[in-house]
This record gives structure tokens, C-alpha cells and sequence, in this order.
């Protein structure tokens, strides 16, 4: 599961400096992983333990182990860290949907994947726009590891989710900036995994679309490694050659079963 951290890592130097192309090269020494893979293995740590453990205590745990990540906490998520008594901020940001994505694989049901999904979002993320964009990016991951083809998940996004996806990378690319809202960045993610005609391909559109070229990269990354599986072997390698050990060891352990 590790199509968000690939994404992450490789959108990592482009959130302050956009790229408004596909054409780049995949890894330089400028790269790294930022706050997104950081929640995304906490988040997948709790889903390993069958979600029966207190997710605000292992997001806590994980952030406060990488503090400094490449990618800076937002910084109500950053006060959210060092509290005792953790509690939900109301927040609509895209956090939710970026650090979902062990949740859109390890279920058997759409309604067990879209419980979840709503509960990894709550911790935080209580505002509706903060569920719907976790549970739009983990429904996508389901229906994507289950089989389904790219118009059919389009179309039961639009259904479920209410998004609009009738606009093309090209249409969005030209006057699109930062946005960490979940309205803003879902929905222009989606477009760049359902243009996309490969893992890779979708990870170069979500980062040629601008603004917050990690995220959009880590959530299109997400989805685009449940449809195109496996993650191309030099990609994949790559990856871990950035991620620390614990990182990567929690994040190697979603089974592939979990396919249908």
C-alpha cells in the first residue's frame, strides 16, 4: 500500500514550486515524505489492528515521532498533536482524504469501507466536507481494487459524493492554485487518476495540475495503485529507499489478498 506515500514523496518538491507539466523526473535527492505519509501510516496502523485501537493515540504517536516532516502540519493539526485530550476541529482540509487509503483496501463491504473511512476522518476532520472527501477517495480505492472500470467509478462518485468530475486535467491545470480544502483538492485528484493511463501517469497529472502537488499526488497516487496494481517494481523500490523502516514496514504489511 504504497501508492499515497509514492505520490507524497514524488509531489513533495513541487507544493512550494509548481510544475505545470508532466514532464519531470520522478525522483531527485529534493524529494521526501511529508506530513501525508506520516498520517497515512497511522492510519493504516490502525486498520491493521482491525480499527480496535484509539486512532488519535497512534496519529499522535506517529507525528510526534516525525515532527519536522518534509511537508510542515497544518497548524491546527499541529496543535491537535501535542494535546492530551485530543479532540475533532471541525476541519474540511484534504488531510482526511489523503491519509485514507488503508481503509479503501481492507474491507469486504462498500458500507463496512464508508464506516471507516468516516471514522478515520472524525478524529479530526468532523466537518462534512472532511468525511465525504475521506469517504469519496476510500469508496474510490474499493471499487477500484474490486474491478470496477474507470466511467463506472466515475459515476458512482458523482452519484454518492455529489463531486463534479466534467472538467479535464487540461481545463484545471491553467488557473488552478493552492487549495487544502477537500472541495477543491478531491475532485481535481479524482480527474487526474481517471485520466490517468498508468500508476505513473496518474502521479504526474495529479502533480501538473499545481497547488498542493503532494496531496492531489498522494490521493491520486492512492487510488491509482488499486486499479493499475502492482506499483511497477523500479517505482516501488525507489520509495523505499526514502521511507524509514517502520514507515515502510507498516505500510508493505496491507495484503494483497485484500484484492477481490
Amino acid at each position: 500500500m504504497l501508492g499515497a506515500a509514492i505520490g507524497d514523496i514524488v509531489g513533495s518538491r513541487f507544493e512550494t514550486a509548481n510544475h505545470k507539466s508532466t514532464d519531470f523526473t520522478l525522483f531527485t535527492p529534493e524529494c521526501n515524505f511529508t506530513d501525508d505519509t506520516v498520517c497515512t501510516v497511522a492510519v493504516a496502523e490502525w486498520v491493521l489492528s482491525g480499527c480496535k485501537t484509539n486512532l488519535a493515540e497512534i496519529m499522535q504517536k506517529w507525528c510526534r515521532r516525525y515532527p519536522n516532516p518534509a511537508g510542515k502540519y497544518g497548524e491546527s493539526f499541529n496543535h491537535w498533536i501535542w494535546q492530551d485530550h485530543p479532540q475533532p476541529y471541525n476541519s474540511w482540509g484534504n488531510g482526511s482524504a489523503m491519509r485514507v487509503s488503508a481503509v479503501g483496501w481492507m474491507f469486504d463491504t462498500l458500507e463496512a469501507t464508508l464506516a471507516y473511512a468516516r471514522a478515520s476522518a472524525e478524529i479530526t476532520h468532523n466537518h462534512p466536507e472532511g468525511i465525504k472527501g475521506a469517504q469519496a477517495i476510500a469508496a474510490a480505492i474499493f471499487w477500484a481494487r474490486s474491478g470496477y472500470d474507470k466511467e463506472c467509478i466515475r459515476e458512482k462518485i458523482i452519484r454518492s459524493f455529489g463531486y463534479a468530475l466534467n472538467f479535464t486535467c487540461d481545463e484545471i491545470r491553467p488557473s488552478y492554485t493552492f487549495h487544502s480544502s477537500s472541495a477543491e483538492s478531491v475532485p481535481q485528484a479524482l480527474t487526474a487518476f481517471l485520466e490517468s493511463d498508468g500508476f505513473e501517469h496518474a502521479i504526474r497529472l495529479a502533480v501538473s495540475l499545481g497547488g498542493d502537488s503532494d496531496t492531489l499526488a498522494a490521493i491520486a497516487g492512492s487510488i491509482a495503485e488499486a486499479f493499475y496494481y502492482p506499483i511497477p517494481q523500479p517505482i516501488r523500490q525507489q520509495a523505499l529507499t526514502i521511507l524509514p523502516t517502520d514507515m515502510a514496514d507498516i505500510l508493505c504489511s496491507i495484503p494483497s489478498t485484500s484484492l477481490f
